[in-house]
């Protein structure tokens, strides 16, 4: 069986080391390229992200990769957000009051007041009502994933919400899907053996 090609989007904002182990572990060819004509010949796109969401924006777009991604999504090719990477989709960030690319319809929320931010550390992943069969949460529902962050993004319709995590008295997203676009508030690339599972079942989707 062929392994699905799986660009890594390298813009200065991300893990992208890990997380092209990660994939590779889970089954793909997974590279890493700055470049929107190398990435446009892979079967799925990954954007990490790490940092303030305004800062990973700007590099983004000097990277000249915005465009691959809104066209990617438009053609509905599958994409793999990971934290700040996914946050970008979204159409606005409470996050130095900032408009996002706004590919995916919905909002990147601060943690509540009273949080202690960032939340750092392994948390719970519970599938959201009508997801506990989802083949993206086969073998990792009910297990702890990696987070560190201070926002999350809030899609406009809860259908799209996969799973939740349950911290500073809010029951966020932590796990998204929009068509082919899959985001992750945590960082399945540092999450062991249950971010492992999870990045694995990503990519059989591909196939």
């Amino acid at each position: 069986m062929t392994r699905p090609r799986v660009a890594v989007l390298d813009y200065e904002a991300g893990n992208v080391r890990s997380a092209q182990r990660g994939l590779e572990r889970a089954g793909a060819e997974a590279f890493i390229t700055s470049s929107d004509g190398e990435a446009a010949g892979a079967d799925a796109l990954v954007v990490p992200g790490v940092g303030h969401f305004s800062t990973c924006l700007s590099n983004l777009r000097a990277a000249g990769l915005e465009e691959l991604l809104r066209s990617w999504i438009a053609d509905d090719r599958p994409v793999l957000g990971i934290c700040v990477g996914m946050q970008l989709l979204y159409e606005h960030s409470d996050e130095g009051d900032a408009t996002g690319l706004a590919v995916l319809p919905g909002r990147v929320l601060r943690l509540p007041a009273g949080a202690v931010v960032p939340h750092m550390g392994w948390d719970v992943l519970t599938p959201a009502p009508g997801h506990e069969d989802d083949p993206l949460l086969a073998g990792v529902a009910g297990d702890r994933v990696y987070f560190v962050h201070g926002y999350y993004a809030q899609p406009s319709d809860p259908a799209h919400v996969v799973a939740t995590c349950s911290y500073g008295g809010v029951d966020f997203p932590c796990l998204a899907r929009v068509g082919n676009v899959v985001g992750t508030q945590f960082h399945p690339e540092k999450s062991g053996d249950v971010g492992a599972r999870l990045m694995a079942n990503w990519v059989s989707s591909l196939s």
